[in-house]
């Protein structure tokens, strides 16, 4: 049985763990912006910086940034979390993505695993969720990241009427002196 918000919600341990990354299962009250072709988007989530996590009719997981970004990030609930299990710093690899290229966001995601501060913390969170859960690893989730962002047709607005844009972003690694230096 495929994994929902509400079975997930119903294991407040899990939601815990998951808030150590950064992820709350609480939406937003007021909507601060709209997707075209979807009458009530359906917010299961937010994270720390503002961002909200949206759950919608097709099972794709959208992310929508606080700074007018927005794409889908996974094909259903399940692969949301459990990309956000094994790539918790996600969003950082888009952000490296040197705008969209599938062999920066890999080599985004192994500087961004050796410069964990809080490693072994963040690997008891994830042996702690996959295993409540029943929760297989991916196979590779910085592909299934790639994938689902750069087939996103999703088209989010701002209250104004003007569009989200990608959540691929320009920078590489090498733009960062602490991530260069950790992919060497």
């Amino acid at each position: 049985m495929p994994l929902t918000p509400e079975a997930l919600t119903a294991s407040s341990e899990v939601v815990a763990w998951l808030g150590s990354f950064d992820i709350s299962f609480v939406p937003d009250e007021e909507p601060w912006f709209t997707i075209d072709g979807v009458e009530s988007p359906r917010q299961i989530g937010s994270d720390g910086s503002g961002g909200a996590f949206v759950l919608l009719p097709s099972q794709d997981v959208l992310y929508v940034s606080s700074e007018g970004r927005a794409a889908i990030i996974a094909e259903s609930f399940e692969a949301f979390v459990q990309l956000v299990v094994a790539r918790p710093y996600w969003l950082d690899i888009l952000k490296f993505s040197a705008g969209g290229d599938l062999a920066e966001m890999r080599r985004a995601a192994d500087a961004l695993e050796a410069t964990l501060e809080n490693g072994d913390e963040v690997n008891e969170a994830r042996e702690e969720i996959c295993g409540a859960l029943d929760l297989p690893e991916p196979d590779d989730p910085v592909g299934a990241l790639y994938d689902a962002v750069a087939a996103s047709g999703a088209i989010v607005r701002a209250t104004d009427g003007s569009p989200f844009t990608t959540l691929f972003n320009r920078f590489s690694i090498d733009n960062n002196p602490m991530l260069r230096d950790s992919a060497a």
